[in-house]
């Protein structure tokens, strides 16, 4: 199978169960948050900020530079698993012996407390999980990372479920989240297997060098939390928990939209590593097509989730968190710019700049904190929102000026005219007919917003099939992945 159409095929699978799984998860919400209320919903949420923060502490930015390093050729794939594994283990046990104590200055209740040092408990099987995700890109198998996923989520509902329905309450709900982390874990690694067979290694030398390169990632890890989860745990301690709940009813559309970018970029992350200094030329033909496709999908999500966001909440809270409609409105615009942040940053990463990207995420992260600071106390759970989402812009600013500065690189912003203006004719229908059901309206939006782009020729035909079938039409400047 040719290159695109690996891509095309694992971009297809892998969204499909990104889809059925985000699904599983808004079920899963759903239940939560009428079986735990606006404040219990918060107190979960806030448990979820510092499972965040335990991600962000011992990333150590060793998954980007783990897949950086097994794409490039005659790499030996054994020692850099077997060594970057070793490191996120040992970073995620210390965590865990450490998140007690940390916890303990918090000024949360003691079933909050108690859930943190769950989270830690799952982050050490998540952490093992991501390290094994680099492996599966190179070779363009996300699909069997992506059944892993699925299967963890089916698991973390079944628990919901029973913990609703027999009343075990609120560590119940928490325990879900181990126990999706250790399934999915569980059959990654099994997977991996089928590809190379590796084990732990102490090699000082390699960790050294792996830290030394992955550090710069690391320590933006930690300033993208600043501005991605640290405002939950900002409205944990300076407004109630009910205000936590209400933002993150919101803002779990925002988290369970987020997997495309990530997993798309994921994709092409080795592909991007690999030309962007031997052959400019198929790097340019990637990047691009990869910044189009996210044009075209950014277009209706943003007009789906404004004029539909009642809808959503709906179906997310229920009657409860009406609050949440106009965070969920607010924040539309921080998943646009979530998903051009995410295409900047990883070729910056491709292009080996990413200290360079420590500068600029810290200071988007001064920049957050400093205005949440301001707009929490005095606008609560919508101040967070519209930091959130002038966040996000700042990042895809400043990234976007590195791309160019540094790396020469400008998006080639093929037919934007055209998937705008489809998109406006999409947001033309939701706004005149809103009395019809939400279903109805999705539906008949997403299809006159692609008839639109057929119409300007916005997305070819050979594109479409390479996007919804292995079959169709090769792109033949392009050799398949060793």
């Amino acid at each position: 199978m040719s290159l695109p159409r690996r891509i095309a095929y694992n971009v297809v699978f892998t969204s499909v169960a990104k889809i059925l799984g985000t699904i599983l998860a808004l079920v899963s919400i759903g239940l939560i948050t009428r079986y735990l209320g606006k404040e219990g919903f918060g107190d979960y949420s806030t448990v979820l900020a510092f499972f965040a923060f335990f991600s962000a502490i011992a990333d150590l930015g060793l998954y980007a530079i783990s897949t950086r390093e097994i794409s490039r050729p005659e790499s030996d794939e054994k020692s850099i698993l077997g060594n970057v594994l070793t490191i996120r283990i040992t970073a995620s046990l210390l965590i865990l012996a450490l998140s007690p104590v940390f916890i303990f200055f918090f000024p949360y209740s003691g079933g909050v407390k108690a859930g943190v040092v769950v989270a830690a408990l799952a982050y050490l099987f998540a952490s093992s999980y991501s390290v094994l995700i680099g492996l599966f890109q190179k070779r363009l198998a996300m699909d069997k990372v992506a059944v892993g996923e699925f299967v963890g989520k089916v698991i973390q509902l079944a628990t919901v479920i029973l913990a609703v329905k027999f009343n075990f309450g609120f560590l119940a709900i928490v325990s879900s989240l181990f126990f999706n982390m250790l399934i999915s874990f569980a059959v990654v690694c099994l997977w991996s297997r089928k590809y190379i067979v590796f084990s732990l290694r102490f090699d000082w030398s390699a960790w050294k060098r792996f830290l030394k390169e992955s550090y710069p990632v690391g320590v933006s890890a930690i300033v993208v939390f600043a501005y991605f989860k640290l405002d939950t745990i900002l409205l944990s301690i300076l407004k109630t928990s009910a205000d936590v709940g209400i933002y993150n009813a919101a803002y779990k559309v925002v988290e369970n939209v987020a997997f495309f970018p990530a997993m798309f970029v994921g994709l092409v992350m080795p592909i991007m590593s690999r030309y962007i200094f031997q052959e400019r030329e198929k790097f340019e033909k990637v990047a691009d097509k990869t910044f189009k496709v996210f044009l075209v999908f950014v277009v209706p999500l943003v007009a789906g989730t404004i004029f539909l966001a009642k809808n959503i909440i709906g179906l997310i809270g229920g009657a409860d968190f009406g609050e949440s409609v106009r965070v969920l409105q607010i924040l539309a615009f921080a998943m646009a710019f979530l998903f051009f942040g995410n295409f900047f940053t990883n070729v910056i990463i491709a292009g080996n700049q990413q200290k360079k990207l420590i500068v600029i995420l810290s200071f988007c992260a001064l920049f957050n904190i400093s205005l949440n600071l301001i707009l929490i106390p005095r606008f609560s759970y919508n101040g967070a929102a519209v930091t959130s989402s002038l966040t996000e812009f700042l990042v895809v600013l400043l990234s976007g000026i590195a791309c160019l500065r540094l790396l020469k690189y400008v998006p080639s912003f093929e037919k934007l005219l055209a998937i705008l203006f489809s998109g406006l004719a999409m947001s033309g229908f939701l706004y005149l007919f809103s009395n019809l059901g939400f279903f109805v309206r999705a539906l008949i939006g997403v299809a006159i917003y692609f008839a639109f782009l057929w119409i300007f020729r916005a997305i070819s035909t050979e594109e479409v099939l390479s996007l919804i079938s292995r079959k169709g039409p090769e792109m033949r400047d392009f050799e398949p992945m060793a």
